[in-house]
């Protein structure tokens, strides 16, 4: 089981925005606070991204900037732009903009697009991730990625049929290949990965977690998950201690509970069915774990859910 894609599933929620921008400068757009995530790529010209904290990045053409912890940040042409207000919608998308006004100033081309995410269910994965990742653009660098890009842009432009689905498809394909990207320089940029780059990395770890989560339901033991990676209990204990932040069952625990959260919000099974899939032939016990996690029962759960 592929643990990037599972952490992306257990908290996005809803469905990603995008659209194409053409801007003139001046100009500049402030993004308030929000519980989503969203990415910029710079088609043609350049811009300056201002996080809420940090240094202003500056973009140019084919560089990718991804927020992933939704504070707020400003998009501008440049650092003393005037800036308006974006306030997106309830269901996470952004109004649409006024037709462009063509000025004399330089232009530039903007690819935008927005996901909702639920923070209270954030993997560790993503929660490392920094304010700002920023993708420049480099010959020959993640060529996935760029095609990727290529192909929503046209999806943008020029609508076909069967190009809501595809836009969906593509949000969804290009947020992996961003994370992919960034993991691939934190792993191999200085030569010693960090955190779950490192988590990933690592043969007997990530052995281990691709285990928990291709079979949650499944019984672990932490010798069984050490033998898949070829060390002994207390020598896979500590290393998956210290590379994931903490115990081996402790995070089997916390993953399974995930899981039987997103069963109860997207299926209509019995809880009985929820708690076997989740290692629990008890459902009473299944209960228990799950209102330890959540702070409600897993009926309520589905109800509010729903």
């Amino acid at each position: 089981m592929d643990v990037l894609s599972d952490a992306i599933a257990a908290m996005r929620t809803g469905r990603p925005h995008s659209r194409r921008q053409d801007k003139y400068a001046p100009w500049g757009l402030r993004f308030p606070d929000s519980d989503g995530a969203g990415f910029h790529v710079v088609l043609q010209g350049s811009a300056w991204l201002v996080p809420a904290a940090g240094e202003p990045v500056a973009l140019g053409p084919g560089d990718v900037a991804f927020l992933a912890r939704g504070r707020g940040y400003t998009l501008a042409s440049g650092l003393d732009a005037p800036v308006e207000d974006v306030r997106p919608l309830p269901d996470g998308s952004w109004p649409e903009p006024p037709p462009a006004v063509r000025r004399e100033g330089p232009a530039t081309v903007l690819l935008c697009g927005a996901y909702q995410l639920d923070r209270g269910r954030a993997h560790p994965l993503l929660s490392e991730l920094p304010e700002v990742v920023h993708l420049p653009s480099r010959i020959g660098t993640h060529r996935s990625l760029r095609a990727a890009v290529e192909l929503l842009g046209m999806e943008l432009e020029e609508p076909q049929p069967g190009s809501d689905t595809i836009v969906t498809s593509l949000l969804d394909t290009l947020l992996l290949y961003i994370l992919r990207a960034w993991w691939g320089t934190e792993r191999h940029g200085s030569g010693h990965p960090r955190g779950w780059a490192a988590a990933l990395a690592d043969p007997a770890v990530g052995a281990a977690l691709r285990a928990v989560h291709g079979d949650p339901s499944h019984p672990w033991t932490v010798e069984e998950l050490g033998a898949r990676g070829g060390l002994s209990r207390a020598a896979f204990a500590r290393r998956f201690t210290a590379l994931v932040g903490e115990p081996p069952l402790t995070y089997l625990t916390w993953w399974r509970m995930i899981t039987a959260g997103r069963l109860l919000r997207e299926d209509s099974v019995p809880l009985r069915l929820v708690a076997r899939r989740t290692g629990y032939t008890s459902e009473f016990a299944f209960a228990k774990a799950f209102k330890r996690q959540y702070g409600v029962a897993p009926g309520q759960y589905r109800k509010q859910a729903s």
